[in-house]
């Protein structure tokens, strides 16, 4: 069970996204599904990063990159953005040639899916005071475009219908990510010429490619250079951000084979087991 620290005799609200950083961390660690969300859900965007962002401490590993994902239309009004970011943590970062295999550990009774994304890779550093991208100045700071694989996991089984702010406040439901091989000219390339398929045990769940990312995979790409520059993360040379879920967020359970084809430039596969408490984290 996980343990919740409440022994305060008052809870300011800073104290309580601390508290919650605390619960969902370690819900992680343990493997263990909440059914619930443990304490008052963050409204807003600002108050679901500033849980991430005590999570991030927590959590103690070098982050290596950045999802970014979609706000839904419904929502976009009422949070005045339409996307979102989330860490991706060096330890979960995983490079899979074309054709090979890699491996997601879901969370039994929380959530799991796979995405098929196209993900950039940085080649310099970002300006820490810079928040202003666009299309075009941030292509200039990708030095790769990746066929790639998001492994979006939780301890919350239904965090994407509690909306956009819980969906940050647990690293942007963010578990792994399985990066493939380059694709080459991509500079070059028209959205159009960017098309992919997931399969879920051989059966195609969704199609889809670089023209279902609004504004295309650099909008993504430029979305979270300024929104994690304006958060004090700076992305740095070699980071890896991941553009959007181009065939749609597909849930898949322990036991199951997800495959993502990228036409001529690949395909990626990955085999999900059951997650495990980490060392130390005994249930």
């Amino acid at each position: 069970m996980v343990n919740h620290p409440s022994d305060r005799p008052h809870v300011d609200i800073d104290d309580a996204w601390v508290l919650i950083a605390e619960r969902l961390v370690q819900a992680r660690r343990l493997a263990l599904a909440l059914p619930d969300y443990p304490g008052v859900q963050p409204k807003t965007l600002e108050q679901g990063y500033r849980v991430q962002d005590r999570a991030i401490e927590l959590w103690s590993q070098p982050v290596a990159g950045w999802k970014v994902g979609k706000v839904p239309d419904a929502w976009e009004r009422e949070l005045r953005a339409d996307r979102l970011v989330g860490p991706i943590f060096e330890g979960a970062v995983q490079h899979v040639p074309g054709g090979q295999q890699g491996r997601f550990a879901a969370i039994r009774g929380g959530f799991s899916a796979i995405e098929a994304e196209y993900v950039f890779r940085l080649g310099a550093d970002a300006p820490a005071e810079k928040t202003d991208y666009d299309v075009v100045s941030a292509a200039v700071l990708a030095d790769a475009l990746c066929i790639g694989m998001e492994l979006a996991g939780s301890p919350l089984p239904f965090i994407n219908a509690l909306g956009p702010p819980v969906v940050v406040s647990d690293f942007g439901n963010n578990t792994g990510l399985i990066v493939g091989p380059q694709i080459g000219g991509w500079r070059d390339l028209a959205q159009e010429d960017l098309v992919c398929e997931t399969f879920i045990d051989g059966l195609s769940v969704g199609r889809g490619g670089g023209a279902n990312l609004a504004g295309g995979p650099l909008a993504a790409l430029a979305f979270a250079l300024n929104c994690c520059a304006r958060r004090g993360h700076p992305l740095r040379k070699g980071m890896y951000v991941t553009t959007g879920a181009t065939t749609g967020i597909h849930d898949i359970l322990a036991g199951q084979l997800g495959r993502v084809d990228f036409g001529p430039h690949g395909a990626l596969e990955c085999s999900v087991v059951l997650a495990q408490p980490q060392r130390g984290h005994a249930r």
